[in-house]
This record gives C-alpha cells, structure tokens and sequence, in this order.
C-alpha cells in the first residue's frame, strides 16, 4: 500500500513538472517597456541627461530608456538615415529645420496633441506652439527660444567716452574711435553676420527676405545692400572679415561687440567680467531706435518631437512631459539649453535663483520685442551665406564690382529657392 501511494505521488509529480516546463510562464514576473531617446551634446549635456533619465526610470520601474547620444554631425547624419528608415528613437530632440525636411505633410512625426493627457501642453503658450507645427499638427515643442543678439563690452565703449550703440551709423562712429587702438566695434562668425545684414537689408528695403510660402523676395537690390554694408563693415574697420573671427579676442579685448546667439551667451562669456570685461546684451540695431527688432529671426533653440513609429506612446509622453516640465529634469538640465519657456520650469528655476545672468537677460531682449519675426529655417542655410561671403570677397579683393557680385549670386540663389511672383 505504501509503495502504491510512492509511486502514485512520484507519477503526479513528474505530471506537475512536465505541465511546468512547457508552459510560458512559471513565476510571477515584472516586465519593463523599453522606449528610446536620442540628443545631441556635450559631455556635459550627456552626464545631466543620464542622470535625469535614471531619475525617471526610479520613478517608472516599468519604463527601461535606452539612451543613444553624439556630438551634433554624427547625431544629424545618423538621425537623417534613421528618419528615412523609420528607425528613429521614440522620443528625440531635433532641429527647426527638420519640420519642413522630414515632415513637410505634417505626418512626419507623431501629432503631440493626441498625448495631452499626458503632455502638459498649457505650460506653452499658442504662439511658442505654433513653431512645432507643421500643417497645422503639432511634430514637436520647444524647449528654448534663440535669437541672434548683439553683446557689447560696456567697459571699453565707457573708456573710450562712447555711449552703447542703437543705429547702424553709432558703430561706424565708435569703430573712428576704437580702431585706433586696434579695437573692433563690432564682430561675428559667419552666419550671425549673415543674419545681421538681412536684418539691415529687411529695414531699409522694406521687403522680407522669404515670405509665408517660403518664397525668396530679395533680389539683386537687396543683396546688393547686404554686400555694400558688408564690405564697408570691414573696409572702415568695424569689424573683421567673418573668416578672421576668434573667439579668444572677446577675453583679449579686441572686439568691442559680438553678434552671437542667446543660446552662446554662456559659451562666448565665460570668464570673470574683471578687468573692463563688462558684457551686456543690447537692443537690436536699427535705423532708429524705435524700431529696433525690425528683420530680426527668433526660432527655437531646439525641440522634443515623438517618433511616428513608437510602439508605445503612452510611455513616450511620459518620459516626454518630464523632460519638458519636471522639477528634476530642470534641476539638472538648468539653462544649459537655453532659458526654457515651459511656465511650470520657468517658475521652478526663478524660486530657486537659476533664472539670472547675461544668457537670461538676452533672452528677455529677446522675448520682449515684438518686431522680431519667426525664422524661416532656410534662411541658415549653408548655401545662402556661404556663397555670400564669397561674394563679399570678391568685391573686397576687387574681383567683381559691387553690382556685379550681386548679380551672380542672385542669379545663383534664384536657382536654388522659389522665386515670389512679383
């Protein structure tokens, strides 16, 4: 009887063991969803946003976030190919210019306004939103606004007995003076140059270099205008040739001014303001004060966009809204994108004293002049100032006359971008 019931329990078991093998699951187990995120940066950029995302996975234990990361050439050659493939992360930061590339119908990225439960969108205002969209659908939301901004060296302007210039003309009057002592007015690499002069082209003609339907309107008058002032920006002194700017004669002192963005505020100016070293950010140059900010481009800094193709967008929207609105990420991420328009973050970083210095202070020129336009992105285009420094160049080394270096390019130009109707 007691062997009949040993070989009757032993039977069960060897049952109950090969039930067990077969099936799928045998223990109770914890799954995480796995969503990617991909940004370009420095070392510094990676540690805090590293930090941050393990953050957020301490405080979603379901949600795993593999995290991929270069410098800006490899992350914009490499997100090209995975944009095509639709292989891209599920959450990424991306560029202005990659709405119109990548998502000219609007469909090209995930529409974030079928996420707002979960998206905080009421911390950006209808304006701020309206550079995300493409098509009227919302592809992504910024995080910081950016604007070329002119810097001056208060101290060396006040040494030298000469106010902080408004117009045009003051900084042609200040270079008289400064260029004595081997001093620039004004200075910028080459873009922040180029955007200055259409600026300069935008108030005098009247006239927008592109219009609505990202049309080119300037023609060979207005870049005739751009040329002039360029070469006599150089010829009187003013400031150097755009391919002899240096960053290290901000500190030596040699430039007076800098045409730089809001964003490289902190970059350009890092050092103690001692010894004269008295930077403040200034209103846009005009013909006249009053107008100030007339052709002048914001855009954003940089954006957040959801992948089209994410498997999981509920998990994406929420990793996305604590990168846009969280108390951590801001602790961690600061002003190092920019000062941040999110209210929720802007109001968490002033309560804790971030929201001050010379970065801060240019974006407030910046946000608080109304003439300031949003930027059509082919306006960076390399093709467009590129050419024009060669242009310049000629006319400089007297290759080319004034009119006919201006006729080449708009005749180069006009090839490459639709022409508005006249």
């Amino acid at each position: 009887m007691i062997k009949r019931l040993i070989a009757a329990v032993t039977a069960a078991a060897m049952l109950l063991l090969t039930a067990c093998s077969s099936s799928t699951v045998v223990l109770p187990k914890t799954e995480q969803t796995v969503i990617t995120l991909s940004w370009w940066g420095n070392d510094s950029r990676n540690e805090y946003t590293l930090a941050a995302v393990k953050k957020f996975e301490q405080m979603h234990p379901g949600i795993k976030v593999k995290c991929s990361y270069s410098e800006w050439s490899g992350y914009e050659s490499r997100s090209r190919v995975q944009m095509i493939s639709g292989t891209e992360a599920d959450v990424m930061q991306i560029n202005v210019g990659w709405l119109p590339q990548y998502s000219f119908d609007g469909k090209g990225y995930y529409d974030i306004e079928q996420l707002a439960g979960t998206v905080d969108l009421s911390s950006f205002s209808g304006q701020l939103l309206e550079y995300g969209r493409r098509n009227g659908i919302l592809n992504a939301i910024p995080i910081a606004m950016n604007a070329e901004t002119v810097y001056i060296n208060r101290g060396i302007y006040s040494s030298h007995g000469l106010d902080i210039p408004k117009t045009w003309d003051d900084f042609f009057e200040a270079a008289k003076v400064l260029s004595k002592d081997g001093i620039y007015a004004l200075s910028g690499a080459e873009k922040s140059i180029w955007l200055m002069l259409i600026a300069y082209a935008e108030q005098k003609s009247g006239k927008k270099i592109f219009n609505e339907k990202s049309q080119l309107c300037f023609g060979e008058e207005e870049f005739r205008m751009m040329i002039e002032l360029y070469c006599r920006l150089v010829n009187e002194n003013v400031m150097p040739k755009v391919e002899d700017f240096k960053r290290y004669n901000i500190d030596n002192q040699v430039y007076a001014g800098v045409v730089a963005w809001v964003s490289d505020a902190l970059n350009y100016f890092k050092g103690p303001m001692d010894k004269g070293m008295d930077i403040i950010p200034v209103d846009y140059p005009a013909f006249s004060p009053e107008n100030s900010g007339e052709g002048w481009y914001a855009k954003p800094a940089t954006l957040y966009a959801v992948s089209k193709n994410t498997e999981h967008p509920t998990e994406a929207a929420m990793l996305l809204e604590f990168m846009l609105n969280s108390d951590e990420w801001a602790d961690l991420q600061g002003v190092e994108k920019g000062i941040p328009v999110s209210t929720k973050v802007r109001e968490h970083l002033e309560s804790t004293g971030v929201l001050k210095g010379i970065q801060y202070d240019a974006s407030q020129i910046m946000e608080k002049n109304t003439r300031i336009s949003a930027m059509d992105s082919k306006i960076e285009n390399s093709d467009m100032f590129g050419n024009f420094t060669s242009s310049c160049d000629q006319v400089l080394f007297g290759k080319a006359s004034l009119e006919q270096a201006a006729a080449d390019y708009y005749s180069l130009i006009s090839q490459l971008y639709r022409v508005a109707e006249s």
